[in-house]
């Protein structure tokens, strides 16, 4: 009966070490170079903030009425 038991747990530990098992991917260039251009659109876009500054308006040139 014991024997029984210890094989069950055997075959439960070896499923269990099969799930752990990492497979190495290969790392894709395209997600790098998407990564790469998100990073540099987000620093063109903090670097434009950081010019304007704070409180700066535009004014529409089309709303503006002249007499």
């Amino acid at each position: 009966m014991k024997f029984a038991a210890e094989k069950d747990i055997a075959a439960k530990i070896a499923a269990a070490k099969a799930k752990l098992v990492v497979v190495e991917t290969r790392p894709n260039p395209v997600a790098a170079l998407g990564a790469a251009a998100l990073a540099a659109t987000a620093a063109v876009l903090m670097a434009g903030v950081v010019i304007i500054g704070p409180g700066v308006q535009f004014n529409d040139p089309a709303m503006t009425i002249s007499r």
